[in-house]
């Protein structure tokens, strides 16, 4: 695939977390060079405090820029957010580490919505430490929603799965309060549409998870199976989507139910999460149904090995391949909307009225 006309924008997170660390590991390798071009968004400082904590880490070389007009390809850019004498304390929540994470993000927003960059991969930061600094979100998923005038749905991916979250960030003593079947409709409705233009799933077949042990046990323990997440599984499938459910979470997960669909619809966080993140290791947050492209490792900020050269940098790597992937598919998918008669003549066996066959050439001559 040709991806190296792409511009991907990468965010580093909080500068005590693991994120600049893990930038450092994957682009030891510069053949990642050649795939896109790159321009980071965080404190210089920062990168040059992690390299000689990484193996081979020294040979990692980056081109600092004003914004990503300026990026070059075969570079590493950077654009340089927080002040130059930012503090780095690895492993530390820090106010000042969560000023420079707003920061790089917030650069990194608005060179998408200039068109300088094309698709947005983020490295995680402390919710703690950046909600004192402008932020007033409770996570990236919420904070782009915003950015971007849209509602994402938090999509977990892996090879192995993908799990949407009906509520994301929330309590889960408000979760049974804030379901409706009008928002478990359109979070189906959001999944099936990102299977099909971000992962190339022509029908897509969704399971969609119960919020009560055993699936409510018929109303014994709890309703909202019957009078919520059932109903809004048949107005779904009465429009078209192959939904299917409510399944009761442990028993789904135990005897493998997440192969036999392209995509779970979990209840909440930790009901979704908790089994992927056992089941598939390095997996990618993706952000659908907004205009940008946004991804991210499902790994947090990780404290307590940040400095020490040990952290795993494959869900990173993931996120920006899997970032890459997508926006493709959305323009492989564009393109296929811009003449859909075409396509569907092509694909029922039909051919193009332009081009003649055996029969006709011979009747003309």
């Amino acid at each position: 695939m040709e991806q190296n006309n792409i511009k991907v924008g990468i965010t580093l997170g909080d500068p005590n977390g693991v994120g600049a660390e893990t930038i450092v590991k994957i682009f030891r390798d510069s053949r990642m060079l050649d795939m896109a071009t790159f321009v980071l968004y965080g404190s210089s400082k920062s990168l040059s405090f992690y390299k000689p904590t990484v193996e081979g880490g020294e040979q990692v070389s980056f081109n600092v820029v004003r914004s990503a007009a300026e990026a070059k390809g075969k570079k590493l850019n950077l654009v340089e957010c927080g002040a130059g004498d930012v503090r780095i304390t690895a492993g530390e929540a820090t106010s000042e580490g969560g000023a420079v994470a707003v920061e790089s993000l917030r650069r990194a927003v608005a060179d998408v919505k200039e068109g300088t960059i094309d698709v947005l991969v983020t490295a995680p930061i402390n919710k703690n430490c950046v909600n004192g600094e402008g932020f007033a979100a409770t996570g990236h998923t919420e904070f782009l929603a915003r950015e971007f005038e849209g509602e994402g749905l938090m999509l977990m991916c892996s090879d192995m799965m993908k799990v949407g979250l009906a509520t994301i960030h929330l309590p889960v003593s408000e979760v049974a309060a804030a379901l409706s079947k009008e928002l478990i409709v359109k979070r189906i409705g959001q999944l099936e549409k990102s299977l099909k233009e971000d992962f190339g799933v022509r029908k897509p077949r969704i399971a969609v998870l119960a919020l009560n042990p055993h699936a409510g046990d018929g109303g014994l323990l709890g309703t909202e199976e019957q009078e919520i997440i059932k109903p809004a599984i048949v107005e779904a499938y009465k429009s078209g989507v192959l939904a299917f459910g409510p399944f009761a979470a442990d028993g789904f997960f135990a005897v493998g139910g997440h192969s036999k669909y392209d995509a779970v619809l979990a209840m909440y966080h930790d009901q979704g999460l908790a089994p992927f993140k056992m089941l598939t290791p390095y997996g990618v947050n993706v952000t659908t149904n907004l205009s940008v492209v946004r991804t991210s490792p499902d790994h947090g900020v990780g404290y307590d090995i940040a400095g020490k050269g040990v952290a795993d940098e494959s869900s990173m790597r993931n996120a920006i391949y899997m970032a890459m992937d997508i926006y493709e598919s959305r323009r492989r998918e564009a393109a296929y909307a811009a003449n859909p008669l075409k396509h569907y003549e092509r694909e029922r066996g039909g051919r193009d009225a332009n081009v003649k066959d055996i029969k006709e050439l011979k009747a003309e001559n």
